[in-house]
């Protein structure tokens, strides 16, 4: 493709690995999200979620990915919705867990390696408060200040994450009643 951005040719060479069948839902997904993520980005604010607990907290340092690798991993992100769960899964064809569907988004679109384990993501890249999170951060979920949880914030108090219960990969929003009620916080690589 002559003259097409870089990042549009990572896009078609990842899309056309996908089986055909999760290419479709992918592309579907795309077509749907994307101008809501792009409208609502625009004109909304980051949530406010209270005190972040003291597993967050530090210097806040700039990230070592880019906005347009920030906004790459979002648009990949949300279009895995629908892919199985299963435990210790890291790829699409095998399903994920919540760190292997990290895990195979930083690598895959933005080239970094993050921590295989939930509890390690908490000491991985710096703590981002509610009020500078952007599109590609982490989020951490925890009881009693132990990483239990994760996720990647896609904007508009949204999160994309694969939860062992419902099977499946999941968009949710970070104010829901069960997530409101759990420790929150984010960190970029």
């Amino acid at each position: 493709m002559a003259g097409a951005p870089q990042s549009a040719l990572r896009f078609d060479a990842a899309v056309a690995t996908m089986p055909l069948m999760l290419r479709r839902i992918h592309r579907q997904l795309v077509l749907i999200f994307l101008p809501l993520l792009l409208v609502l980005a625009g004109c909304s604010s980051t949530p406010k979620f209270g005190t972040p607990p003291a597993f967050s907290e530090g210097p806040e340092l700039k990230s070592t990915l880019t906005p347009e690798q920030a906004a790459d991993i979002t648009i990949y992100a949300v279009g895995l919705v629908g892919t199985p769960y299963r435990y210790g899964g890291n790829t699409p064809d095998t399903g994920f867990d919540c760190s292997g569907l990290i895990a195979w988004i930083y690598q895959t679109r933005a080239g970094v390696t993050p921590p295989r384990t939930v509890a390690k993501l908490q000491g991985w890249g710096r703590p981002v408060s509610t009020d500078k999170l952007r599109s590609g951060d982490l989020v951490l979920f925890a009881q009693r200040n132990e990483v239990t949880h994760a996720g990647i914030y896609v904007g508009a108090g949204r999160f994309v994450h694969a939860p062992s219960t419902g099977g499946e990969v999941r968009l949710e929003q970070l104010n829901s009643r069960y997530w409101a009620a759990q420790q929150v916080a984010f960190r970029r690589p």
